[in-house]
């Protein structure tokens, strides 16, 4: 899910930063259970943009986030 939200982001992220943002989805994800396409996009999307704009501590970002 990360990967394809990725595409719209308008910057690009290395390897080890997707892999961040995607343990922090499936964390977030597991935790809310989240199943819907339409929240998981709504997640991706959220975690990328805080990420991208400075909130790049794994532990930051799930309690931002969750």
């Amino acid at each position: 899910m990360i990967r394809s939200q990725i595409a719209d982001a308008q910057t690009v992220l290395n390897d080890e930063e997707v892999a961040l943002c995607q343990r922090v989805f499936d964390h977030i994800s597991s935790v809310r259970q989240i199943t819907t396409d339409t929240e998981r996009e709504d997640l991706a999307r959220r975690v990328i943009h805080s990420y991208q704009h400075g909130v790049k501590d794994e532990g930051a970002l799930l309690r931002l986030l969750i």
